[in-house]
């Protein structure tokens, strides 16, 4: 009996330990990325000494030269780049846009959407069909449809709190939207701008391409516009829309991933991989989207390099290239990762804007893990990021689940409700960042890497 008290004693004083052990690392994180943090100034000079940075332009391989020399300074163990081919999509001149109700010529705000075609030399004038679904396209018909300029003008659900399940839930019609009215052979579409928000600035996002390669002309129109355009109809349901664009896709060019490595004492070829994209929308400087999820990542593996912190795992940070339109150095990551038979434990990713971070989203885990998971939250607590939850990741690390069974997906969620106010618009600049906020996120991912690297997940 007493030989099992004193077990059991033990094993409470041991797991006091740990917990002890575990706080205090995570204070010293936190001191070192609020105190200390690099995140701010780095984004400050990959937004105004950089820029927009679309895949294939000139601006995304400055990006790329510059973070591998970035990487190399922190003094990490290994520091690479991975070759992808990656689209090279150029917007062209600004973008004209126009309502014409009878000799009334009204201009609004558009922006060509992603992977679109250009518009015929002199713009294209037709009149309208608004739609709030994909599914109307089949109700009306070619007969109806043919020569018109779709409009899909279905807005933002605002009773979601979580602000990114309205962009699911509206996403469709700018995403799959103008390959599926392509097939009733319509003149063009115009998007309602995926936002929350009331407001003139058009949102930019990519389109799917037609299947058959007979693309149409798409662009976004402010939810302002949008508005003003649909009540127009109303009076006038023969009413014409005028939109010029002058886009076009180039052959695809030779691109990169950057990777940094803190290298696992103990399992070096097992992999905690955290990142966000290094590419972004040519409209602004891509801080929210997504400079504050690379700066961050990079801050975070920085924090734990800095307080003398050896992983008994790698622990790997990567800049994935071309995200916004076609996700192929997410999908490189992960081929290379099968080929060279790495295991990864989990992959963490930021593309949710740097706001305050409120905790991570996990998918992979059993039941039995996520209540493992869930007992860090007394750790993360007392920083406000102790939402750990079932359902998370991102776009770069998804192909890592069919490619490297068994690895955890995670994404770092921050406050939504700002995000979609400035995503994929002129808006998104480092003016819209706020520094305390950044550094926070960048601790919490720090914290989240440590623990995952101490204890794993079951």
């Amino acid at each position: 009996m007493k030989l099992k008290l004193t077990l059991l004693t033990l094993f409470i004083c041991t797991t006091t330990l740990i917990r002890a052990q575990d706080s205090l690392m995570l204070r010293k994180i936190y001191d070192e990325g609020l105190v200390n943090g690099r995140a701010y100034e780095n984004l400050h000079y990959l937004c105004k000494n950089i820029g927009q940075r679309i895949s294939g332009s000139a601006n995304a391989q400055k990006a790329v030269e510059w973070s591998k020399k970035l990487m190399e300074s922190y003094g990490f163990d290994h520091v690479f780049l991975q070759e992808v081919m990656v689209p090279h999509w150029v917007r062209g001149a600004k973008e004209q846009g126009a309502i014409i109700d009878g000799k009334n010529r009204i201009p609004v705000h558009i922006v060509a959407l992603g992977m679109s075609v250009a518009t015929p030399k002199n713009g294209i004038t037709a009149e309208v069909i608004e739609l709030h679904s994909l599914k109307q396209l089949d109700s009306l018909g070619e007969s109806k449809l043919k020569g018109k300029i779709v409009f899909f003008n279905r807005p933002f659900d605002q009773r979601f709190i979580e602000t990114f399940r309205a962009y699911g839930t509206a996403g469709d019609q700018r995403n799959l939207g103008p390959a599926a009215a392509a097939k009733f052979k319509v003149a063009g579409v115009i998007v309602r701008s995926l936002s929350s928000t009331t407001d003139d600035y058009p949102h930019t996002g990519a389109t799917r391409v037609a299947s058959d390669g007979k693309n149409i002309p798409a662009a976004a129109i402010s939810t302002k516009a949008a508005d003003q355009l649909s009540l127009l109809l109303k009076k006038n349901p023969s009413l014409k829309f005028y939109f010029k664009q002058n886009c076009q896709t180039r052959p695809d060019t030779l691109s990169y991933n950057v990777v940094g490595e803190l290298t696992g004492s103990e399992n070096p070829n097992k992999f905690i991989t955290v990142g966000g994209h290094l590419d972004s929308w040519d409209l602004a400087e891509g801080a929210h989207d997504d400079g504050t999820g690379v700066m961050g990542s990079l801050e975070a593996v920085r924090i734990l390099k800095t307080l003398g912190y050896r992983p008994k795992n790698t622990v790997r940070v990567v800049f994935f290239m071309n995200e916004e339109n076609g996700d192929k150095g997410g999908i490189k990551y992960a081929e290379l990762a099968a080929q060279n038979k790495e295991e990864h434990i989990a992959a963490i990713e930021s593309d949710a804007g740097g706001f305050t971070p409120r905790g991570f989203g996990f998918t992979g885990l059993s039941s039995e893990q996520l209540k493992n998971v869930e007992q860090w939250k007394k750790l993360f607590f007392p920083y406000g990021s102790e939402r750990l939850t079932a359902g998370g990741g991102g776009s770069d690390i998804e192909p890592l689940k069919e490619k490297t069974p068994g690895v955890i997906l995670i994404g770092l969620s921050p406050d939504p409700q700002r995000y979609f106010d400035i995503h994929h618009t002129p808006n998104d600049v480092f003016e819209n960042v706020n520094k305390r906020e950044l550094e926070l996120g960048a601790a919490s991912m720090a914290s989240l890497i440590y623990l995952i690297d101490q204890h794993g997940f079951n």
